[in-house]
């Protein structure tokens, strides 16, 4: 998805079906409420394009979000009056792990989740 041509909804959508074709085992309210919060800070920090993925392996999922903005997300204070600061702490305790990579415009930010031994 390229930020021209979608929103968080079709974002969470896309999420929801790709999890159902390819990885039942992951947790869907997690891997959206981490799509939701990628994309929203993509439209809310960013000036330009911004493009979501979604990989399968057999032992994990990466979601990754590639945006135009060099910012390196980082936890804040709360604001309890409304001016955020709760995403990201909570994009880094739903998933496994979270990794931020450079690119030569922007950034890439990667949530993955492993896949448990029950599933």
């Amino acid at each position: 998805m390229v930020s021209p041509y979608a929103d968080c909804a079709s974002a969470r959508e896309s999420a929801a079906r790709f999890l159902a074709e390819h990885c039942p085992w992951a947790d869907l309210d997690a891997v959206q409420l981490v799509v939701t919060e990628l994309t929203t800070n993509a439209l809310r920090h960013t000036e330009g394009w911004w493009r979501l993925r979604l990989r399968a392996e057999p032992e994990e999922l990466a979601v990754e979000l590639d945006d135009s903005s060099p910012v390196v997300p980082e936890a804040r204070t709360p604001d309890f009056a409304g001016g955020g600061g709760f995403g990201w702490p909570m994009v880094l305790a739903l998933a496994s792990r979270v990794e931020v990579r450079p690119r030569a415009k922007g950034k890439t930010v990667r949530a993955i989740w492993s896949r448990p031994e029950s599933a």
